[in-house]
């Protein structure tokens, strides 16, 4: 058998040839190039933040004005005088904490039960095997893509028929369920390896067992996740509360915050961003302390392992 028999020397020098060779026209990280493109990108959301955060900044501004520098022309950014008392009125004018003790009520409920429900049915479509399971799956979902008002007024009637209506319970039964908390945990638990259910199922552990004590602890981000969503949505809901909650002691802020406004030209509306303002502070200190995880939940809700 013959061949061609190449030099060791020459093999050497062909090695430094190759590694002597630059890459292809890649920028490097110290480029003028990709410094330029960076600092666009950091001028683009800054500039995005700053859309979006100037509205609340006049909310907050207008709650320290008088009624009449709220809609001066031209627009005052800053009051010459700070109004602070007007959050002292919001409290003394109205029935503030009636309010939000019922919207806190309504959304520690709502969001433990739709946490609750949402982890264990998704438990049961990502880890249990039955018949018609994925098609009972894709149905569920495509209830999301249904609008509320198609069937709100036949929802209603079966909740005046239940005795529920104008109670804080049927906003509570209305919103313990939700086919959105099934699918974003349905797909976290996919990213969780099947290796350690099995492991569980041969230590003799039950299915409820493997959900309470293995998929909800590794679940934490996503938990987080569907906890934020579910709260925020329930604490700003307006049209549900309006809708079933007739008894003004029952009102939430939104429906309290509306009272105020009887017409355009008769509102105080520095009292009412006042109010506002005071609304928003429970679900910046919520979101604050779990952005983290939420971040990370949805994040990876998507991935499969």
């Amino acid at each position: 058998m013959t061949g061609l028999m190449v030099p060791v020397e020459d093999v050497r020098g062909l090695r430094k040839l190759a590694d002597s060779t630059p890459p292809k026209h890649r920028p490097r990280a110290g480029t003028p190039l990709r410094r330029a493109g960076r600092v666009a990108g950091y001028a683009v959301l800054i500039i995005a933040a700053l859309g979006l955060f100037t509205p609340f900044i006049w909310m907050v501004i207008s709650s320290l004005k008088t009624s009449n520098e709220v809609f001066s022309v031209p627009v005052t950014w800053f009051p010459e005088i700070f109004v602070w008392n007007n959050y002292v009125e919001i409290w003394t004018k109205s029935d503030m904490l009636t309010w939000i003790r019922n919207t806190m009520f309504l959304s520690v409920v709502v969001t433990f039960l739709q946490v609750l429900t949402g982890s264990f049915a998704a438990y049961g479509f990502a880890r249990i095997r039955f018949p018609g399971r994925d098609a009972l799956f894709l149905v569920y979902i495509g209830t999301i893509a249904v609008p509320w008002q198609s069937y709100m007024i036949p929802q209603f009637i079966l909740m005046s028929e239940l005795k529920v209506s104008n109670t804080l319970w049927s906003i509570v039964l209305l919103q313990a369920f939700g086919a959105f908390g099934v699918f974003l945990m349905k797909q976290y638990y996919e990213t969780i390896p099947e290796e350690l259910s099995e492991a569980a199922r041969l230590d003799g552990l039950s299915e409820y067992g493997i959900w309470r004590r293995i998929m909800l602890p590794l679940s934490v981000p996503a938990l987080a996740s569907l906890a934020l969503l579910t709260f925020v949505n329930t604490w700003n809901d307006y049209l549900g509360p309006l809708i079933y909650l007739r008894d003004p002691n029952l009102w939430t802020v939104q429906l309290g915050l509306k009272s105020f406004v009887s017409n355009l030209f008769d509102t105080n509306y520095a009292l009412l961003f006042a109010g506002l303002t005071i609304s928003v502070i429970p679900i910046a200190i919520i979101f604050l302390v779990g952005q983290k995880y939420f971040v990370e939940g949805l994040a990876t809700s998507g991935m499969k392992g």
